[in-house]
C-alpha cells in the first residue's frame, strides 16, 4: 500500500495518487486527488471521468472458442470433467492484459491425460456485448464479451479555505480487474475525454480537416501493423515513408506530438 499526505494549493492545479493497493489478482484499487478547483469544477470533472472510466475504457477478452466437432454446448469431451458450457463460462472469467488492437487468435493445448485443444479469438473493445449462441457444425461458440476493466469508480468533493480563498479538492476512487492499474485507467479515460473535445478547439473547417487527417494517419499505421508506441519507435523514417499514403508531414506531426507529451528522449533528426 502506498499513502501520501494530501497537500492543497491555491495556485497550481495538481493531481497525485494518495493510495494504491492490490487486493487480489482481480481487484486493484487507487485513490487520487485533484486540486485546487473552483466551486463547481470538481463535479464537472468527476462526472465526466466517471462516465469515461466506466464506459470508454478498453479491455481485452475472449469472444469465441472452438472445440472442434462438438455438436452442442452441453456436450462432454472424453477425458475432460467439465462440459463445453462450463468451459465457456470459465473462459468468460479470464482476465487478459494486452495492448494489441483488432482481433487475434490463440489456443489452449492439453497433452495429459488426453489431447485437447481450444482455439480462441481475442478482441480489444469496450463495453459489454452479448451474442446469441447457435448450434454450429465446426464446434465454434461465441462468448459474451465483457470489455470493462474498470469495476467501479466513486468520487467525493471536499471544500477547503475561507472567504475568497475557498477551493475544492476532488477525490477519485478507482477499482480495476487487474488487466490495468487504476492509474493507467485514469490516464486512458483522461486521454479519451481530451480526444472528444479536441475538434472544438478548431474552426469547423479546420476541425473537419484535423479529424480527417488524424483518421487517415491512424489507418495508415494500423494497416502497417503499428499499434503501440513501441511499434512506432522501432520503425525508421524510411520504414514509415514506405507505408502507403503516409506523408512526411504526418510523421512530423506525430513526432511533434510525442515530444510535447512524452517525458522521454526521442530519436533525433527523425522527420
Amino acid at each position: 500500500m502506498v499513502r501520501e499526505e494530501v497537500a492543497g494549493s491555491t495556485q497550481t492545479l495538481q493531481w497525485k495518487c494518495v493510495e494504491s493497493r492490490v487486493d487480489s489478482k482481480r481487484l486493484y484499487y487507487g485513490r487520487f486527488i485533484l486540486s485546487p478547483l473552483r466551486k463547481g469544477q470538481a463535479d464537472t470533472v468527476g462526472i465526466a471521468l466517471r462516465r469515461a472510466l466506466l464506459g470508454e475504457t478498453e479491455g481485452t477478452c475472449i469472444t469465441h472458442a472452438k472445440f472442434g466437432s462438438v455438436p452442442h454446448e452441453y456436450s462432454t469431451i472424453a477425458g475432460i470433467e467439465e462440459s463445453v458450457q462450463e468451459i465457456l463460462l470459465n473462459l468468460k472469467e479470464i482476465i487478459l492484459k494486452s495492448n494489441l488492437y483488432g482481433v487475434r487468435t490463440t489456443s489452449i493445448c492439453v497433452k495429459e491425460p488426453t489431447d485437447f485443444r481450444i482455439e480462441l479469438q481475442i478482441k480489444r473493445d469496450r463495453g459489454y456485448h452479448t451474442e446469441v449462441r447457435k448450434n454450429t457444425q465446426d464446434g465454434s461458440y461465441p462468448i459474451d464479451a465483457v470489455s470493462m476493466p474498470v469495476r467501479n469508480m466513486n468520487y467525493s468533493i471536499f471544500a477547503c479555505g475561507n472567504g475568497n480563498a475557498k477551493y475544492e479538492i476532488l477525490f477519485l476512487e478507482i477499482w480495476t480487474n487487474g488487466s490495468l492499474t487504476p492509474k493507467e485507467a485514469l490516464y486512458e479515460a483522461s486521454r479519451n475525454l481530451i480526444d472528444l473535445f479536441l475538434p472544438f478547439l478548431h474552426t469547423e473547417e479546420e476541425g473537419t480537416r484535423f479529424q480527417e487527417n488524424k483518421n487517415r494517419t491512424y489507418n495508415c499505421l494500423k494497416r502497417a501493423n503499428i499499434h503501440t508506441l513501441l511499434d512506432l519507435l522501432s520503425k525508421t523514417e524510411e520504414d514509415l515513408m514506405r507505408i502507403d499514403s503516409f506523408r512526411m508531414q504526418d510523421g512530423k506531426q506525430i513526432w511533434d506530438t510525442l515530444e510535447k507529451h512524452l517525458p522521454m528522449d526521442l530519436p533525433k533528426n527523425k522527420f
